[in-house]
């Protein structure tokens, strides 16, 4: 016996268990409902995963599935008939024990394939770790089994059964009790008050695409809410959340330093050239120290593949509980495929996107370039038609906002000093400066609308429209 088969008669197995699922099922196919989640796959044994596939394959036609209906279909299988031919599918029934150790032999049989599966990954691991590939490194090695992990971790998971329409009813009722008690705000907050109350919170399992021209402060305005979130859920666990940031265009220094600049007032602009006094500068360790505390997580890891994202982000909904995961940009991200256009793979992106946001069950912002379409035409105000590769970003997310502000584009058509146009700007820039609109083109489960927004350009910070903004 050579080592290969030593290896495999030594892996963890049942042919009894094998025997006595395959018994009963025989015996009576109903019980089927009770193992639903087993597959010809997870049976060990060669010739038990052939009549598993071949009862299951009766069961789905609708056939009935008895020693009498299999016989003839293994009458010339060579180890069938080794086995006693048409005696052993009477033996097989034989094997049962009683119908409610079923659920218990299916989950153990099931246990063994994992364990079975760990094993070759483990050896899949030994494997790749002693070959030197001089373009790949151990970080790529590390994702991947992350990745072959979780693939078996999901596989393990029984099947999502239908819910009836009163445990349904029970869930929504519940959620609207919920929001009664906490002023509508049934999900996350983003500490700004009215995009709170037009959206009621992020929404766990919710896709939301946060969309602008370059310099309409895309990243400015999902740093804020994901910082809000994270700083109230050292308060309110229930209305805050853990945030994980992807960074995959700053590196996490440079969105600490925004960060700070935003709770200080200080110019992040300022503080990464070194223009501060040592007044200023107190100021920021002291608020370095403060903020060390807010469960805000950033991984600045460039070219991420989708693959990527989805190996950390289950990782650290396992570690920390996280509750937002915030994407800056979709554009940048990968599907890992190099076959695709880019539309295509930008397709498979937001559908993983969202698969991700239902599969751990945290809302997902992720932010997205738009077309240049925007900047020909006269009223600059984007529209769903202007999101790039669009199509599968509209149709897979559950709410799409976009950031506008007007001041930016006036800015650029000041006219000459002392000239009659000259008053008239001042005027127009003195209405809408530092104003910015977030415009929720769309919302699946409420209505769209313009919510106004205060954005300090000196900061980059976003908040509350408190007053009249001065010019």
């Amino acid at each position: 016996m050579n080592k290969e088969q030593e290896t495999v008669l030594s892996l963890p197995s049942s042919l009894k268990a094998e025997q006595a699922i395959l018994g009963a099922l025989l015996y009576n196919n109903l019980l089927y409902e009770r193992i639903s989640y087993l597959r010809p796959e997870h049976f060990f044994n060669p010739l038990h995963k052939k009549i598993f596939a071949t009862i299951l394959d009766m069961i789905n036609k609708g056939q009935l599935a008895t020693p009498i209906t299999i016989a003839p279909i293994f009458k010339t299988d060579p180890q069938v008939i080794e086995l006693g031919g048409d005696d052993y599918w009477v033996d097989l029934v034989s094997l049962v024990g009683p119908i409610s150790h079923l659920s218990a032999n299916g989950k153990y049989m099931y246990d063994l394939f994992l364990r079975r599966e760990i094993i070759k990954i483990s050896e899949k691991i030994e494997e790749k770790a002693k070959v030197f590939e001089s373009d790949k490194n151990c970080e790529n090695l590390i994702e991947s089994v992350e990745v072959d992990l979780f693939n078996l971790a999901s596989t393990g998971q029984q099947e999502k059964r239908a819910k009836t329409l009163a445990s349904s009813l029970s869930i929504a009722i519940e959620q609207a009790s919920k929001a009664s008690k906490m002023s509508s705000l049934v999900g996350v907050t983003t500490g700004l008050a009215d995009v709170d109350t037009h959206l009621g919170g992020m929404h766990p399992s919710d896709l939301i695409i946060l969309a602008g021209r370059p310099s309409m402060g895309k990243t400015a305005l999902a740093t804020t809410m994901g910082f809000n979130a994270a700083k109230e859920n050292a308060k309110n666990p229930e209305t805050g959340a853990k945030v994980l940031f992807f960074s995959l265009e700053m590196s996490c220094e440079q969105l600490a330093l925004r960060i700070l600049g935003n709770e200080t007032g200080i110019s992040s602009d300022r503080i990464r050239k070194g223009a501060i006094n040592h007044k200023e500068f107190i100021t920021l360790e002291e608020k370095a120290k403060e903020l060390n505390s807010v469960p805000f997580f950033i991984d600045d890891t460039a070219a991420l593949t989708m693959a990527g994202i989805r190996t950390r982000a289950r990782r650290l909904k396992r570690q920390e509980k996280i509750g937002m995961i915030i994407i800056d940009y979709l554009q940048l991200i990968s599907s890992g495929k190099s076959n695709e256009n880019r539309v295509q793979e930008l397709t498979e992106i937001t559908r993983g996107l969202k698969a991700l946001a239902k599969e751990i069950d945290v809302p997902v912002i992720a932010l997205s370039q738009l077309s240049r379409a925007v900047e020909q035409r006269e009223d600059k105000q984007p529209q769903l038609s202007d999101l790039r590769e669009s199509g599968s970003i509209e149709q897979d997310s559950d709410v799409v906002m976009f950031v506008y502000r007007q001041a930016y584009y006036e800015a650029r058509k000041k006219p000459q000093s002392g000239s009659d146009k000259m008053q008239e700007w001042q005027l127009n820039m003195s209405k809408i400066y530092n104003l910015a609109d977030l415009i929720v083109a769309k919302q699946r489960h409420g209505p769209i609308g313009t919510i106004h927004l205060h954005f300090d350009e000196n900061t980059t910070k976003f908040s509350n429209l408190g007053k009249e903004p001065t010019f």
